[in-house]
């Protein structure tokens, strides 16, 4: 089953679609990534869930990758007396460490570390920024605040600190436990959320030791203070604008979400773009036109990939919720102007041989017209740096690794297949000719370019471009 699109489709899985039947369904409309929300999916269902999937998988013959998210640490205020109070614009209000039920003027905040990390003029959003306060003094075990947002507060609402570097790490004991669940039922993307600094990747790393890769999620003001560095040590980074949107002026989320994007591609790392895309059909068979508007933007910008959350996990039209992002990926991508707004953004290749080699291969493919590129990877690491180059041509990833396969479903334009490695040069050039025709993206006197390493299956050890033409052999034996 091919795909008549470069970008890649993620959709949650939720009580709307946890059956193997939609699970089917979503695949055939256009899932190439299936996203389990740790945050609502109990860990005792995990490896249940990630078997459907396989199942689906096996069904199609396609690899289909599987990203665990992680909850973070949820930093919420405790209980009021009446279970809520309402503050008003002005007034004094305390968070502090006494356990007592909260009122107008007072609650407990069972997050020490906030306490001791707040300073005098930082901003507390609480209900998804729905309330704010400013921090007017600090004492230990009490922070005083001016309501500058009233409105009413209730039990256990969540609070965000735009201007706060917590002392917490990223990953709570349930995010460690979720981590070794996921890592055992063999997902190949773990999601981390609450990213603040290089390090928090550094540890899900350490734990996931190349079982899964990392992606950062970037939805805190710290995390794009410290942009670069977080995505240097991430294999992947997603825009979670929906938090973004809640810690940062609304405003800004745009141009944060396009420099993000860019910087991702110029180091040849996967981008997913997500939240909201399409959240009107959580309700409705059809979306507005701001958000198809919204989802063709991604698409324009070369994101790797584009998300469904609700949209597809809890909502009334899951189906035609990927349908209408798969509709809206494939017109852009026919659009005239979709490949000049893809080649200006283009980065140079690093100086690397693996840079150059795929540099090279996208050129030569770009000037013979040639409709497929063809790359062995053992590590996924070739296809990895073709996408960076956003070829015209369809990569195909052909390797002998099942996991590779499966990560690289997440990657743009990348189609990839699992087969055996090729014994010599002349086996990698029939079997590449092979599949092209066989995946239907090449046929019968067409000339495609192959890309490989030399010893065959060494990791990073890619030093080979080559020109085959496909014949009659190959298509009879397709």
């Amino acid at each position: 089953m091919r795909r008549a699109r470069r970008t890649k489709i993620l959709a949650t899985l939720g009580p709307a679609s946890e059956n193997p039947e939609m699970m089917e369904s979503l695949f055939k409309a256009g899932a190439d990534v299936f996203r389990l929300n740790m945050s609502h999916l109990p860990r005792e269902k995990l490896k249940e869930r990630v078997e459907m999937i396989r199942s689906v998988e096996a069904k199609f013959k396609r690899p289909i990758a599987i990203l665990a998210d992680l909850q973070g640490p949820k930093l919420r205020v405790d209980a009021f007396e009446n279970d809520s109070a309402m503050l008003v614009k002005g007034q004094d209000f305390t968070l502090d460490a006494d356990k007592t039920p909260g009122n107008a003027q007072r609650v407990h905040l069972p997050h020490p570390e906030i306490l001791s990390s707040l300073e005098p003029g930082h901003t507390i959003l609480i209900d998804d920024g729905k309330l704010r306060l400013r921090v007017k003094s600090v004492k230990p075990g009490k922070a005083v605040t001016t309501v500058e947002v009233a409105g009413k507060i209730s039990n256990r609402k969540g609070v965000s600190l735009p201007d706060t570097v917590i002392p917490v790490a990223a990953m709570t004991e349930k995010d460690r436990s979720d981590l070794e669940a996921a890592l055992d039922a063999g997902v190949d993307w773990i999601a981390l959320s609450f990213v603040q600094r290089p390090e928090d990747v550094a540890e899900v790393k350490k734990v996931a030791q190349g079982r899964a890769l990392v992606m950062s999620k970037l939805e805190k003001p710290q995390a794009i203070a410290r942009l670069d560095e977080i995505m240097e040590i991430s294999d992947a980074v997603m825009v979670a604008r929906g938090d973004l949107g809640v810690e940062m002026p609304l405003e800004k989320v745009p141009g944060i979400q396009k420099r993000i994007v860019r910087a991702a591609r110029k180091l040849g790392k996967p981008v997913v773009v997500a939240t909201q895309m399409l959240e009107s059909m959580i309700t409705s068979p059809v979306p507005t036109r701001a958000e198809v508007s919204d989802v063709a933007t991604a698409v324009y910008d070369g994101a790797d990939a584009v998300m469904l959350s609700a949209e597809s996990a809890s909502g009334q039209y899951p189906i035609e919720a990927v349908t209408t992002m798969n509709r809206i990926a494939e017109e852009v991508e026919q659009d005239q102007s979709y490949w000049s707004i893809i080649k200006t953004q283009a980065a140079e290749p690093e100086a690397t041989g693996s840079d150059a080699i795929a540099a090279g291969a996208h050129q030569i493919a770009e000037t013979l017209h040639l409709k497929t590129i063809a790359a062995w990877t053992s590590s996924g690491a070739t296809a990895f740096r073709l996408a960076r180059e956003r070829p015209n041509s369809t990569v195909i990833a052909l390797t002998p690794n099942i996991h590779t396969a499966r990560r690289l479903a997440l990657v743009w334009g990348t189609h990839p297949i699992r087969t055996k490695d090729a014994s010599d040069i002349d086996d990698m050039a029939f079997r590449a000719c092979k599949f092209a025709v066989r995946e239907g993206f090449s046929e019968v006197s067409d000339r495609i370019i192959i890309v490989a390493g030399v010893p065959f299956g060494t990791p990073g050890a890619t030093n080979m471009v080559r020109i085959a033409f496909i014949n009659s052999e190959h298509a009879a034996k397709a």
